[in-house]
């Protein structure tokens, strides 16, 4: 596939058409990666992408709790000693 280079101000970028974009899951960035004489985009996912904001909005409603206890009533921690 042939894509032209284009002017963007004082730089140099390309167009990827809507199918490649949707096909490849490429929302706001990709991760350049320079390989043997080649160049590869790919996707880049940031998948804790606003967890912040969510678990502050948990802790506003009071959902925060934890659904399993973080120590069983039969736990021996003297094996971890």
């Amino acid at each position: 596939m042939d894509i032209s280079v284009i002017s963007i101000g004082n730089s140099k970028g390309i167009r990827l058409s809507k199918t490649l974009l949707e096909k490849y899951n490429i929302t706001d960035k990709v991760e350049l990666i320079l390989e043997k004489g080649y160049i590869v985009l790919k996707p880049k996912s940031e998948p804790r992408n606003g967890w912040e904001k969510a678990f502050k909005e948990m802790h506003k409603n009071g959902e925060d709790k934890l659904l399993v206890n973080d120590v069983f009533e039969d736990e021996n921690f003297e094996e971890w000693i």
